[in-house]
């Protein structure tokens, strides 16, 4: 695994794609490192913008507070780049409720990637945040290539994104929310697919693959 802010990008084992992650102070960078280093798969984390966008997948993590990760990608411009991204992105946990239009989360506006809103969670019966497994119901989807509808996912999350057009997994909560998401070349878990078992694996292989 690699972590470089300037040097040219590592390839991966495969089929040669040049994968990025993108670099800032939300990111939950090494599980996904890890996670891809056991798929046989390098990595570069970095937020150089040339980088980024040269790379062949963009992997956009996040874990943490959605107005303090907005105000550090706009102050690095980063927001644009993730905006201007022509090839696959896969926006993980708080990475993809940033590529929505809107967070609840200290009404923080969102990079509006995706046509939806983000809400808290409210219930007098269920923790607040959701941890654990979580089983997911799964559209018919090139991310969920080989993935059984009802497999189990592992979730950490307060806030979660509601049901729209471009939901490609759901899970429940006490209610339904949207656990993937898919728009043209961007995409986005709920769940953290680097902690969720062969599952976790087999989504992560079928992003890599588009």
């Amino acid at each position: 695994m690699t972590e470089n802010t300037n040097s040219s990008i590592s390839t991966n084992a495969g089929n040669g794609d040049r994968i990025v992650i993108v670099k800032y102070n939300a990111g939950n960078i090494q599980s996904v490192l890890f996670a891809l280093e056991r798929i046989g798969v390098q990595a570069v984390v970095t937020d150089d913008k040339e980088l980024i966008l040269s790379a062949d997948k963009i992997i956009f993590p996040g874990v943490g507070e959605a107005s303090t990760a907005m105000s550090y990608l706009k102050e690095r411009k980063l927001d644009q780049v993730i905006r201007s991204a022509k090839q696959p992105l896969l926006g993980i946990c708080l990475g993809m409720q940033l590529l929505c239009n809107h967070s609840e989360e200290n009404d923080t506006e969102c990079l509006g990637l995706f046509d939806v809103e983000v809400k808290k969670f409210t219930s007098e019966t269920l923790k607040i945040p959701q941890i654990g497994w979580n089983n997911i119901e799964v559209k018919d989807s090139p991310l969920f290539k080989g993935i059984a509808n009802n497999s189990y996912c592992y979730f950490v999350h307060s806030y979660y994104a509601e049901l729209n057009d471009s939901s490609i997994a759901t899970a429940n909560y006490e209610i339904d929310f949207s656990c993937a998401l898919a728009k043209e070349n961007f995409y986005g878990v709920q769940f953290h697919p680097e902690k969720s078992a062969e599952t976790g694996e087999q989504i992560l292989k079928n992003f890599l693959a588009l």
